[in-house]
């Protein structure tokens, strides 16, 4: 990506919150004061006029791949299905928050259930951006063993989002996990190459991959840092940009 693409910033992005954006840090279930300090941020993007499609995550509830790994009850893709369920409750508490602070939504998912959400349909999740909703995405791809970190990525080629944002508790892309080194180096900016090359812990392989072969790039940030979203999509340099001109790190 230019330097003048990114001090453009973006028009059209899948914003990416995994499950613990809705829960206090180290808890599990659904913090509301949390839900709604990250839809004041959101809000914030909406105000920009920028066009955003949301990637709920659900782990906060159920992670499907962990939960059948410990259930011989349950085999792996009722696990699956059941966290893509979780991030349709998500989902729903993500929209009744942002449109608290009047952020026009609809809740789509991959799974139909006309009771409380649309279903997903391509062209009708762009004509609701284009005309100015916020679009929140849930229930993954629908399919089992589907990450919802690929599941943005396959979105944002479906819409031909600018790019994927990447909402996590850390201030970016590091060479090992910062909590447990100290002297991690963090990327200011990496390669789609070098991060599946060193298995660095920025989306699953397979998401890397579908950004890669469409040159989307990703930017992974904090989203508890004040402003970091809005400064994301203005193209300002906060956590770590992935794309493909990037220079291999040191």
């Amino acid at each position: 990506m230019s330097d003048s693409r990114m001090s453009a910033g973006f028009k059209r992005v899948v914003l990416k919150l995994s499950g613990e954006s809705f829960c206090r840090s180290r808890e599990g279930g659904i913090a509301m004061a949390e839900v709604s300090a990250t839809s004041r941020q959101i809000k914030t993007i909406y105000d920009a006029g920028v066009q955003l499609a949301i990637v709920c995550g659900g782990g906060n509830i159920l992670r499907g791949k962990q939960f059948a790994a410990v259930s011989e009850a349950i085999n792996q893709p009722t696990a699956h299905y059941m966290g893509m369920l979780a991030t349709v409750i998500n989902g729903l508490a993500l929209q009744d928050a942002l449109e608290n602070e009047g952020v026009p939504t609809r809740l789509q998912t991959a799974i139909r259930m006309e009771g409380v959400a649309e279903p997903f349909i391509r062209r009708r999740c762009v004509r609701h951006l284009e005309k100015g909703r916020v679009v929140i995405l849930a229930a993954g791809t629908g399919s089992p063993f589907v990450t919802t970190d690929t599941a943005a990525a396959l979105r944002a080629r479906e819409i031909d989002a600018d790019a994927v944002l990447k909402a996590t508790r850390v201030d970016g892309v590091y060479s090992e996990d910062p909590e447990r080194n100290p002297h991690a180096v963090r990327y200011a900016e990496i390669s789609y190459r070098d991060v599946l090359q060193k298995g660095l812990q920025v989306m699953d392989a397979q998401a890397v991959h579908h950004c890669m072969e469409a040159k989307i790039p990703i930017l992974v940030f904090n989203f508890q840092r004040e402003g970091y979203m809005l400064r994301a999509v203005q193209g300002e340099r906060v956590g770590t940009l992935v794309h493909a001109g990037a220079p291999s790190p040191v």
